[in-house]
């Protein structure tokens, strides 16, 4: 029992994307394998079972002993325990409330950092006080307060830095202000803050990759062109200063119609290692580094797309698998799917995936106040 402590170029694009884009929407629809009693499809063998009942339970964390932190896009923070490790949560604390939004959690060195829109938080000592959890350190309170992908998703990268996003305040805009439409990091105290990656309209989920160490990310491409344009984005940052095509360009070179031509001279930019439905927004990944699941999906990103809002026919509401063979993606596929249903009901949104140390998955849904845990056996 759980317990509550260029217009031209879209043009000559919308052809090859639209393909793109038909196969994305055909494999969103394929049965990845068998049904489960949640009524979700699932590849053969695997179980997923509830883990947690947590409110808009969004990006997740662990930290050293265990403890699950789950951030939200309402006021709350929490964070999940299984006491009697039998891989069902038995309580779930309240670990910080009134906030702004706080999606991003992070932990290092025992302590577990939060992401406002606006600010940084530190909370010390954070697995010793789940009922009593210390006053915050404010690490930093100058972020942009713009709420338009204003919540952040954050960790701590293998060079000991903090990754911070600043999503774009808008559709589609080109701001003075160089902080939006980036990938920011900074040191752990906040000093140090720079820009690593621009051009993005907003990322709510990055990781690294196990044996490279390099930056991987999702990206929510632009509205109102459509259904099937643009994509959104698995983009690769293999070093600091590359530029992902936001406003000018989005996936792989569809010129935007409002922005296109006002790209500067010489402009370049990375294009997407994958592109992803259109629409899906794709949140949270993870590499999968675990033995539980067969060798197959060791060193595969996992993919959790929250689902489309302004589409004529949704898309989304699944976890996708991208298959890499040498830092290249080669497939993209569904792994478990059922929240939508054939009707259109909608029971489930992921937004993040977290590794347990057995190897399991756990996947949170905020629309249906869960956390799910996928594990594997025969």
């Amino acid at each position: 029992m759980i317990t509550f402590a260029k217009r031209s170029g879209l043009l000559t694009s919308a052809g090859a994307l639209i393909i793109s884009a038909a196969l994305a929407i055909l494999l969103g629809c394929t049965d990845p394998g068998q049904a489960d009693p949640n009524g979700m499809s699932l590849p053969e063998d695997f179980i997923l079972e509830e883990y947690a009942t947590v409110p808009n339970a969004r990006s997740m964390t662990l930290g050293a002993e265990g403890t699950l932190f789950v951030g939200t896009r309402e006021s709350r923070v929490y964070a999940v325990v299984d006491d009697d490790q039998d891989m069902v949560a038995d309580t779930v604390y309240v670990i910080a409330d009134g906030l702004t939004q706080p999606n991003g959690v992070a932990f290092r060195d025992g302590a577990l950092y939060i992401a406002e829109i606006s600010r940084v938080l530190r909370f010390d000592e954070i697995e010793s006080n789940l009922d009593s959890p210390p006053d915050p350190v404010v690490i930093r309170d100058d972020f942009p307060t713009d709420r338009h992908h204003g919540w952040k998703f954050i960790a701590f990268g293998p060079d000991d830095k903090l990754y911070v996003p600043v999503g774009a305040p808008c559709n589609v805009c080109d701001s003075e202000d160089e902080r939006y439409a980036s990938l920011m990091r900074m040191n752990p105290d906040g000093n140090e803050l720079e820009i690593y990656a621009r051009g993005i309209r907003n990322t709510v989920g990055f990781t690294w990759h196990p044996e490279t160490e390099e930056l991987w990310f999702t990206d929510n491409g632009r509205d109102w062109l459509g259904d099937n344009l643009p994509p959104d984005e698995l983009n690769h940052a293999p070093e600091q200063g590359l530029h992902y095509g936001f406003p000018f360009v989005h996936g792989n070179g569809i010129t935007d119609p409002e922005f296109g031509d006002s790209s500067p001279d010489g402009f370049s930019y990375q294009p997407p290692a994958q592109e992803l439905g259109p629409h899906v927004a794709a949140l949270g990944l993870r590499f999968y580094t675990g033995e539980m699941f067969p060798e197959e999906y060791k060193g595969q990103l996992f993919i959790a797309e929250h689902g489309s809002w302004n589409r004529s026919s949704k898309i989304g509401y699944r976890v996708m698998r991208v298959r890499l063979e040498e830092g290249v993606a080669m497939e993209y596929e569904p792994f478990v799917t059922g929240w939508l249903k054939g009707d259109g009901r909608v029971t489930g949104r992921p937004v993040d995936v977290q590794q347990l140390p057995d190897g399991s998955m756990l996947i949170s849904d905020d629309f249906g106040g869960k956390i799910w845990r996928l594990r594997y056996g025969r």
